[in-house]
């Protein structure tokens, strides 16, 4: 009965490290590749190393593999924000279809802070991005 639980939990995470992969190749712009696989990855690991918890039910396998996935789920997601947030001000285009930027008018490039309560068009000049530019300029 195990070894059934153990097979499915490692499929699965098995299966969404793969649709992690299938995310990175398939989303259209740089945000949303970065979410689907700092989602779907950080549960199919997770998954996996749980499967070896059951799996070999030894005290050293299953601290290490809970100290792991606790390091994981702390990690993953606060690193891909971070990397997304800076892409975003660096001026990363968003795709074409996105519907909402909910950080439009709260950046500050001045300051290099967000504030609470979004300010009008005129007072947030827009980041202009060259090709090529690592740097943005105010414009």
């Amino acid at each position: 009965m195990i070894s059934i639980v153990v097979l499915i939990l490692a499929f699965l995470g098995a299966f969404l490290v793969f649709l992690a992969s299938v995310g990175i190749l398939r989303m259209p712009d740089l945000f949303l590749r970065m979410s689907a696989t700092a989602k779907a990855g950080t549960l199919g690991v997770g998954l996996m190393l749980f499967a070896a918890i059951l799996h070999f039910q030894d005290f050293v396998i299953t601290s290490r593999a809970l100290a792991i996935i606790v390091f994981l789920f702390l990690t993953a997601p606060v690193a891909a924000h971070m990397i997304a947030r800076a892409a975003y001000f660096d001026g990363t285009p968003l795709w074409a279809g996105t519907v909402r930027d909910d950080l439009k008018y709260h950046y500050q490039i001045a300051t290099h802070t967000l504030d609470s309560q979004a300010h009008p068009a005129e007072e947030t000049p827009a980041i202009t991005v060259v090709e090529g530019d690592d740097f943005t300029e105010e414009g």
